[in-house]
């Protein structure tokens, strides 16, 4: 059976470290912001067994115009539960979190390798390929939730 939930931040740390930071430190996973009261994380179970985590953000970045914006960071699938559909489940319900509290866009930096995964769920790169020190190459996407009023 599955289900996506909120979950503590502190949950989301295996499945970042195994997932987005394996082979370094713990501490790698753990991101600025997340112990605001704004920032929410979700966890998607199967089973009662946390496969998939999200961490969204009320976070402006200076390049978009729009005032009420999101950044998710943090989203990982464990490798045994890849391709199956789970990340755009749990992106699908990050979005509608993201409606519900009015926002206008969605934005993150996005491994160079996910980008086709995002851009089939409608997110258009911004900018240039550029680099995260320990990370790897990385593009601003973005996806418009709701259109500012003019």
């Amino acid at each position: 059976m599955k289900k996506i939930k909120e979950i503590a931040f502190l949950d989301t740390i295996s499945v970042r470290h195994s997932v987005l930071r394996e082979g370094k430190a713990i501490e790698t996973c753990y991101f600025e912001g997340d112990d605001l009261a704004s920032t929410k994380h979700f966890g998607l179970f199967i089973d009662e067994r946390l496969t998939a985590v999200a961490s969204i953000y009320k976070n402006k970045n200076i390049i978009f115009i729009n005032n009420n914006q999101f950044q998710i960071r943090g989203m990982a699938v464990l490798k045994n539960f890849q391709k199956k559909g789970l990340g755009q489940e749990l992106l699908v319900h990050c979005e509608e979190f993201v409606k519900s509290e009015n926002g206008e866009i969605v934005w993150f930096n996005a491994r160079e390798n996910a980008v086709n995964f995002y851009k089939k769920l409608g997110y258009e790169i911004i900018g240039n390929l550029f680099e995260i020190a320990d990370v790897g190459p990385h593009y601003i996407m973005k996806k418009t939730i709701v259109t500012a009023y003019e």
